[in-house]
């Protein structure tokens, strides 16, 4: 398998597009589903800025007073969130440097693994609840811009358009065995020879899901297009030509229906026809997100709400309907003064991720709107990729109570948080509290 091939633009996966216009305060929903009573008495926060640059600022700036947030000693402790949620506390619990710059992608396995991919050429496998790490995948090519782990197999795109694939054994050991490229190296060749190359994406991946139930495998590319994946034999059936504008993020429903958000600010939503050889996707309905590029999407595990996280801030949502495909406007989530860049949800939380350095836990209350618990912040530049689970240990522990949240950033540390809301849940055994060290291998 030949992994010499030559990277597109490493930034350009990451690069805000200046052309996007911003709307004018009368047609954006502000605040409509958020409950942040305490915050009345402040003034405003600084304006949404649409590009990722970072501002030191950010530290002293009003949005991070308005729980009156101070930084967590050494060793950090449960710190309340305020004095009107005093049933709410969260901490840091770990935070991890190595020296693999930035971290791109995050990937939780089921049976208590947590796979990172970052700008070097390897994947690395850390164990929950002690937050070790226990593995690494390697490779020659780097930048492992999106990862995805399906009962014992793990997907991982790279820089170089590609995919490699492992299988995950237990042998005594943990151990994972390379399976396969995708494309294939030998139909590439032929493909590029005839003039027709159909297989790889012309743009960088910056997005990847599995749809388990019928075995396809989606990636998503700057090059506006999704292409579809049969995992069996690994061969592409089918592109879909989805947007006007780079994708930035899929995700697919257990009903199989796909969505897709870009930087045309629409989401877009996708059913497969069974009968159809000649468009085996169609396209159901286009979601507006108030003509903001949006860059992250996550539904509830009922697949009742969708969530789209947009460059001006603001997370929008939709219901879904009686018939699948079929999607209601909710409201707006706002929060966060820079770009959402990437989205969990567990049980009843959604935790977002921005540029603006800072990771926030939402959760929906039974009149659909939606509370801040936590405003976890600590990293050094935009949080990237962010995964959720519920308690401490993801087999024994999973009361609703407790969340553990894993955040990726582009400043290189990986972090570990733990929320708790109601106080029936004690730390997780094995946390770990120390200082960040450079140099740390």
């Amino acid at each position: 398998m030949d992994d010499s091939a030559k990277s597109p633009d490493p930034t350009a996966s990451f690069a805000f597009r200046s052309t996007s216009t911003t709307p004018p305060q009368s047609n954006l929903l502000r605040s409509h589903s958020t409950k942040e009573t305490p915050f009345t008495n402040l003034i405003h926060s600084p304006p949404r800025l649409s590009c990722p640059t970072l501002s030191r600022s950010l530290q002293n700036s009003p949005l991070h007073h308005r729980r009156q947030f101070s930084p967590p000693p050494s060793p950090p402790s449960p710190t309340k969130l305020s004095d009107s949620d005093p049933q709410t506390t969260y901490h840091c619990a770990s935070s991890v440097l190595r020296n693999d710059g930035q971290i791109l992608s995050i990937s939780l396995s089921s049976n208590g693994l947590v796979y990172t991919g970052s700008d070097s050429n390897l994947v690395r496998v850390w164990k929950l609840p002690e937050f070790t790490e226990c593995g690494q995948l390697r490779t020659k090519a780097c930048r492992v811009v999106a990862l995805q782990v399906s009962n014992d197999t793990v997907y991982a795109a790279y820089g170089d358009g590609k995919i490699r694939v492992w299988r995950r054994t237990w042998d005594k050991v943990l151990k994972h065995v390379r399976l396969a490229t995708i494309p294939k190296t030998l139909g590439y060749v032929r493909s590029y020879i005839a003039g027709k190359d159909k297989t790889m994406h012309k743009g960088l991946i910056t997005s990847m899901v599995i749809n388990t139930a019928e075995d396809i495998l989606y990636t998503a590319s700057l090059d506006k297009t999704v292409k579809v994946w049969r995992i069996s034999d690994m061969k592409c059936i089918e592109t879909i030509k989805a947007h006007t504008e780079p994708i930035n993020a899929i995700i697919v429903a257990d009903d199989g229906v796909l969505y897709t958000a870009s930087d045309d600010a629409t989401v877009r939503v996708w059913r497969r026809n069974f009968c159809s050889h000649d468009q085996p996707h169609s396209l159901t309905v286009t979601l507006h997100a108030k003509y903001s590029p949006v860059k992250a999407l996550t539904l509830t595990p009922d697949a009742g709400i969708l969530y789209g996280g947009c460059t001006d801030g603001y997370i929008h949502y939709w219901h879904k309907g009686w018939f699948a495909g079929q999607l209601q406007y909710g409201g707006s989530i706002q929060g966060h003064t820079h770009a959402v860049l990437c989205l969990a949800s567990v049980a009843k939380y959604v935790v977002s991720g921005s540029a603006d350095s800072t990771s926030r836990v939402w959760a929906r209350e039974q009149d659909g709107q939606h509370t801040c618990l936590a405003v976890l912040v600590g990293h050094r530049g935009p949080i990237r990729c962010v995964t959720a689970f519920l308690g401490g240990r993801l087999l024994e522990d999973n009361e609703d109570s407790c969340c553990t949240i894993c955040t990726g950033s582009l400043d290189g540390v990986f972090k570990l948080w733990r929320l708790t809301h109601n106080n029936h849940c004690s730390s997780p055994p094995g946390a770990k509290y120390f200082d960040l060290c450079k140099g740390l291998s």
